[in-house]
């Protein structure tokens, strides 16, 4: 569970990044609350993996600061490093090595000697649901076992922050799943998980706060629940036959808001099905982002959506 009196693990402020003509990143404002299970959503080329990059040290930003662990990432590097672990969009595994033996590689060369690291990569496998397949080479592995040995080699040394850039890409529903699973054991035992996903579901599922970014900043900020109730609320739907929409009502959800919005398709005259829908991630997205990310948006309207959520 994130700990809110705390100090954040994560406080960006101000951050910038620009390659070639391209501003990424244009004033970047965030914080991430220990334990806390962070998703970061926008559009292809809005600059979820240039955040990611900048707060693991693998890139410098042009302006502004960002600090990991109470740790400033551009001056402290290796200090950063030795707090966090990264799991990009491929799993870094040896295809030609066994799951116990990437495992024990990545134990030796975190400066683990052989026995300590042979038992750190029994525990691992254990709590990643690879036992069965610890002797097996990894080429053999299926998308999703290959994600968890990915996961397992992250915490040979246990990272206060786990970084996951898009980590279920890629991966079927059943896999995606399982995944699903492994990450909320690790953000209940005290992990703190900072995220980029394309799924919004997959969001909606793990995440205690989601960011949407756009344009290089944040554009709203909120649980699930907040950010869906900003782009309205439930609607009453009246399909026909043939499943086309033939009527809306609008709805604040309540017994009596459900039974006005019947009396209003009663009077319609309308024969159908009818159905309750309620606002989703899918909803925010599309009213809170442009197709290219830059955030250039068309009326004063979107833009007023736009205000981050207590």
């Amino acid at each position: 569970m994130p700990d809110r009196t705390a100090p954040p693990v994560i406080v960006v402020e101000g951050l910038r990044k620009t390659f070639g003509r391209q501003r990424v990143l244009d004033g970047l404002d965030l914080e991430v609350a220990r334990g806390e299970v962070f998703a970061l959503l926008g559009p292809n080329g809005a600059g979820k993996t240039t955040t990611i990059n900048i707060l693991t040290t693998l890139v410098h930003p042009d302006a502004g600061t960002a600090t990991v662990a109470g740790i400033d990432v551009a001056r402290e590097p290796e200090q950063v490093k030795r707090r966090i672990s990264l799991t990009g969009q491929a799993a870094a595994v040896d295809d030609v090595l066994t799951g116990t033996e990437n495992v024990v590689m990545m134990g030796r060369l975190s400066g683990l000697p052989r026995r300590p690291a042979r038992h750190r990569a029994a525990e691992l496998l254990a709590r990643f649901g690879l036992t069965d397949a610890a002797s097996r080479r990894v080429g053999t592995y299926s998308g999703g076992m290959r994600r968890r040995l990915d996961l397992a080699l992250s915490f040979v040394v246990a990272p206060e922050v786990l970084f996951l850039d898009e980590p279920t890409t890629g991966l079927d529903t059943r896999s995606r799943r399982e995944l699903w699973d492994v990450i909320r054991s690790l953000a209940e035992a005290g992990t703190t998980v900072f995220l980029t996903t394309q799924y919004l579901e997959e969001a909606d599922q793990l995440a205690d706060r989601i960011a949407v970014l756009d344009g290089g900043r944040i554009v709203a900020t909120g649980t699930a629940a907040q950010l869906k109730s900003r782009v309205g609320g439930d609607t009453v739907e009246l399909h026909d036959a043939h499943g086309d929409l033939v009527h809306e009502v609008a709805t604040d959800g309540s017994v009596t808001g459900l039974r006005r919005a019947l009396d209003v398709l009663d009077e319609s005259g309308a024969e159908g099905v009818v159905t309750l829908r309620r606002p989703s991630l899918d909803d925010v997205f599309l009213a809170l982002t442009t197709p290219d990310g830059r955030g250039e948006r068309a009326d004063d309207r979107r833009a007023d959506s736009l205000k981050e959520i207590a």
